[in-house]
């Protein structure tokens, strides 16, 4: 295939990334429908990028009529975990909406927020999703946690290219409903973490963006896109074995620009 971007300035980022010990992998579809890839279809550790997936699911329940964006959950004690967010520290009883606890999800990635999510939507059915919109190569085995993967346990796995489609899938109104497609795109548009694929994007006047990160340690991923002025970048960064997550989040935010230059 001829490739109307030239990616030899993102090649190099990674190789340099690469040599100094990071192992990356990259997708990206321009606005054109160009598809590039490193690494892309290599199993990463997903982190809390699962939690679109999650996000999508929801949505579909939504639009079933099995579930309500105004139901709602009552905090039990049970419910709290270590990590992101702000649930673990809130009194028991308060009340959230089903749509609350996705907007913790995505925007300041709750983890207990997740969980929830989770147990109401069913664990096995999230992983159909992902089947529906191609993620063949990624899943979700385990509730988040706070921490790494133990020994013992099931790892939730993501490839780029997964995701890419995932993101794909939500821009085109394929992954559900047109209108839940656009309230996800929305909620993406929220993310509270502008450090890496928005990193160099101005504050303010500069182009509409939305991602889903995920951290742990050693592991820094952002999952996204960016409006330009010819359409819409999207972009799947997952970045392992840094021992500084700012590293990480240099990298992603670097790739980005320099894939952001190149489409334009």
């Amino acid at each position: 295939m001829i490739l109307s971007v030239d990616w030899t300035r993102i090649v190099k980022l990674i190789e340099r990334a690469e040599r100094n010990g990071s192992l990356i992998g990259l997708a990206a579809i321009t606005p054109s429908g160009e598809q590039f890839g490193y690494n892309a279809d290599r199993r990463f550790v997903a982190a809390s990028t699962v939690k679109i997936p999650i996000m999508v699911e929801l949505f579909c329940q939504f639009d079933a009529g099995e579930r309500s964006p105004l139901e709602h959950y009552r905090l039990r004690p049970e419910d709290r975990v270590a990590g992101s967010g702000v649930m673990l520290h809130l009194h028991d009883g308060m009340e959230f909406t089903l749509c609350d606890l996705a907007y913790l999800m995505i925007s300041i990635s709750d983890n207990t927020a997740t969980n929830v999510l989770i147990d109401i939507v069913g664990m096995q059915r999230v992983n159909a999703t992902m089947c529906r919109l191609g993620m063949t190569g990624s899943t979700l085995s385990r509730k988040m946690q706070g921490r790494a993967t133990q020994e013992i346990e099931k790892e939730n796995w993501a490839t780029p290219n997964d995701y890419a489609r995932a993101i794909a899938a939500l821009l085109a109104h394929r992954a559900a409903s047109s209108d839940a497609c656009a309230q996800m795109m929305a909620m993406l548009e929220k993310q509270q973490n502008d450090r890496r694929i928005a990193r160099h994007l101005p504050r303010t006047g500069g182009p509409r963006w939305g991602s889903k990160t995920g951290s742990l340690t050693g592991v820094t991923n952002d999952v996204g896109f960016i409006v330009t002025d010819r359409g819409t970048l999207i972009i799947s960064i997952f970045c392992e074995r840094q021992a500084d997550p700012h590293l990480g989040e240099q990298i992603i935010g670097d790739i980005s620009r320099a894939a952001l230059e190149a489409v334009r």
